[in-house]
């Protein structure tokens, strides 16, 4: 997988697994907020920030340890 640079990219990645509604208002929110996020961090960052997901090792949650909220 190559880094992502561009905040639509990285955020329709990162909200792929959750398949929502792209129809709902609550979507587009989730979206304008994220891509807020990336761009004021990038604004603050020294340097160009690109993800590379293939790197970020994998998180399991126990969703029975820690409720089904």
């Amino acid at each position: 997988m190559q880094p992502l640079n561009n905040p639509t990219a990285i955020i329709d990645f990162c909200l792929a697994p959750l398949n929502l509604d792209t129809q709902t208002e609550a979507e587009r929110e989730v979206r304008r907020r994220l891509e807020h996020v990336i761009k004021t961090f990038r604004a603050k960052a020294a340097q160009p920030v690109s993800v590379d997901f293939s790197s970020m090792p994998s998180q399991v949650i126990n969703e029975a340890a820690h409720g089904y909220e």
